[in-house]
């Protein structure tokens, strides 16, 4: 029997060399993701969220006055499609019926012109009173529905626009809250001031969902901080009862100056929702028309996050081309694509173009670092990132570019910009350095569970992983202090926690890539760390080889480690597991057997469950190209080490 019919019979697929196998699956998954790069050099997967999205942006077309366009029966019946068995919507592929996302589905529903005594909607009525009603939505959602007219003002905890008064040595701020609370809440405090109402009809309103319970007031677990702002909370309505308030005109002003200053050098305002919706608002507000220039731009930008298919829409939350751009590329170039491959070319000079060179609010607290980062988006330049940064000086640092003095330029100011925002902590965050007051977690407005930006164990593991593609060791102090944070933020058991992605497996895969390429374990006591990890690793792999993490670990740690196995995620316990373990090692062999077994015919990977996090607890994301490039990474590390 000739080679090419043993390997064509079933008993020679078994007998085949792994290396043909390993090789041939590597081929076509960059083969599929070459063919996924746009014409200009980079790289965009759709970026997934829940239905909150499409059910709030029937809302906003209402405020626009566009019911009618064509869009709300296409957004509403995608809503429709998500509506779970029990009635209600969650917040991620296959979790629980989560309440803010039921009531605000319901409404959008009644909306769009749903009859209150349909099936569909008797069901989600239900559910949302079995979920506790209008008073246990949290605090963005109500104060939409007083926007529409729906519940009174009174129910929507204080966001005064005097807070721009507050000065940044202040220990409450706009400058301790995270960009991107930042973002969301200042165009808030111009609709809390004014309380503009778009009432919508009567058919649509939503007495029907009230308990006669309190309404929830936010914030974490009874502490003395939480009572204190909710007794200023009261303070501060009482205050916006009074006829008289001075100073909150000139607060007003002050609010739109920052937001329409925002608005330059950015495709909306921060580049997200709803940040961008609430800005939209906000300056219909402020008497700027949906057709004045202003506000038509945030609305064109806005519109750009639509997905329209036969007979729905879909939005996203953001665009990610500059984080999918650094990960495939740097993909590639793992599985030993050449570095003047043309492609990479493309996607070098792309990724040159889009660093920020200007200001951005992270000068705040880091007042004498030069720019030198990139961001998420296409444009955001206010606010660059140290994850995509240090994905990005991976990606650059292999390619080889015709201009070396001006890749040699981006890289050095990339690498002094990134390195400038580390923490006091020894960690990084993502926007901001030494955003971390945990007591403004307990402000009413903060139940969206995202006030801070913090140190966190995946974004700090990936400047760390950079500094090492780039020769620093442990030895530098600045790579010490953070090694100091890991073995302080790990947990008994061995994993890291993962705060952008699901979840513990994430962390830990990305702190163990981050220790090795600093060659740590030549330290006894990180070595005995990174075995720790590497072990719960093993205990987590599953019975197919692969690993797969629930998002309700983030409400639930007994359930870290547990979840449907997925492409993306047994991805990341590989590359932990190649930490440490030969390539050899059965639970490694099991890993690989996994991703090559499900690669599909296209060349790529099939996942459902979402694996990205915005908000944990509160807003979950789906890559689509997470389950393409970090299998393709995975097998060719694997490769490599072999």
């Amino acid at each position: 029997m000739s080679r090419l019919e043993l390997e064509r019979s079933p008993a020679g697929l078994k007998q085949r060399l792994p290396e043909d196998r390993l090789d041939a699956a590597i081929h076509k998954a960059v083969s599929y993701l070459t063919d996924l790069q746009h014409e200009d050099g980079y790289w965009l997967g759709e970026l997934e969220a829940d239905t909150t999205l499409e059910s709030d942006y029937i809302f906003y077309l209402h405020v626009l006055g566009r019911l009618d366009d064509k869009r709300v029966e296409k957004l509403a019946e995608h809503v429709v499609r998500r509506q779970l068995e029990d009635g209600g919507w969650n917040i991620y592929f296959g979790g629980p019926s989560e309440i803010n996302a039921t009531v605000k589905a319901y409404f959008a529903l009644k909306l769009a012109g749903h009859a209150a005594e349909s099936k569909l909607m008797i069901r989600a009525r239900e559910r949302a009173l079995q979920l506790g009603g209008l008073e246990r939505t949290n605090s963005f959602t109500r104060l939409y529905l007083a926007l529409a007219g729906v519940i009174g003002w009174d129910k929507v905890p204080a966001i005064p626009p005097e807070l721009m008064f507050l000065p940044q040595w202040a220990p409450v701020n706009i400058y301790e809250m995270s960009s991107w609370t930042r973002a969301i809440v200042i165009p808030l405090t111009i609709l809390y001031a004014r309380k503009p109402s778009w009432p919508v009809p009567a058919h649509a309103r939503l007495d029907e969902l009230f308990t006669g319970q309190s309404f929830a007031s936010g914030g974490t677990q009874a502490n003395p901080w939480r009572s204190f702002f909710l007794a200023l909370d009261r303070a501060l309505k009482l205050y916006e009862r009074s006829p008289w308030k001075p100073g909150r005109e000139r607060a007003v002003r002050r609010s739109a100056d920052w937001m329409l200053e925002h608005f330059e050098r950015s495709e909306g305002l921060a580049a997200i929702y709803p940040a961008m919706m609430n800005s939209i608002f906000a300056a219909m507000t402020l008497g700027y028309s949906p057709d004045h220039p202003i506000t038509a731009r945030q609305i064109d930008e806005f519109a750009k996050f639509e997905i329209e298919e036969i007979d729905t829409v879909r939005v996203q939350p953001c665009v990610s081309p500059v984080w999918d751009t650094a990960i495939a590329a740097f993909s590639l170039l793992e599985a030993d694509v050449e570095p003047t491959d043309m492609g990479l070319q493309k996607a070098t000079e792309w990724l040159l173009r889009n660093q920020i060179l200007g200001g951005g609010d992270w000068q705040i607290k880091n007042r004498d670092a030069e720019p030198g980062g990139w961001a998420f988006e296409f444009r955001n330049d206010f606010y660059p990132d140290v994850d995509d940064t240090a994905f990005v000086l991976m990606a650059l640092e292999g390619v080889s570019y015709p201009d070396q003095p001006r890749l040699a330029r981006a890289i050095e100011v990339g690498m002094k910009w990134m390195v400038s925002m580390q923490n006091k902590d020894g960690g990084w965050g993502a926007f901001d350095r030494d955003n971390d007051r945990s007591f403004l977690n307990n402000i009413p407005f903060a139940d969206h569970n995202a006030m801070l930006d913090p140190s966190s164990p995946d974004v700090t593991a990936r400047a760390i992983e950079c500094l090492g593609h780039f020769g620093w060791t442990l030895w530098h102090t600045r790579v010490r202090r953070a090694v100091d944070y890991f073995l302080k933020e790990q947990l008994p058991s061995g994993p890291w926690y993962g705060r952008w992605g699901v979840n513990y497996v994430y962390g830990t895969s990305g702190v163990l890539r981050a220790l090795a390429a600093i060659r740590a374990q030549q330290d006894p006591k990180v070595h005995d760390a990174m075995k720790r990890a590497v072990a719960w690793l093993q205990s987590v792999q599953q019975e197919d080889g692969g690993f797969g993490e629930t998002i309700g670990s983030y409400d639930d740690p007994s359930l870290m480690g547990a979840g449907e196995t997925t492409a993306s995620q047994t991805a990341w316990g590989l590359l932990g597991l190649l930490t440490i373990l030969p390539p050899g090692d059965p639970a490694v062999q099991r890993a690989v057997q996994y991703l090559l077994d499900r690669q599909n015919e296209k060349g790529s990977w099939d996942e459902e469950p979402f694996t990205g996090t915005g908000f944990p607890k509160v807003f979950y994301l789906k890559y689509h190209l997470y389950r393409h490039y970090f299998p393709l990474f995975a097998l060719a590390r694997y490769r490599r080490m072999k």
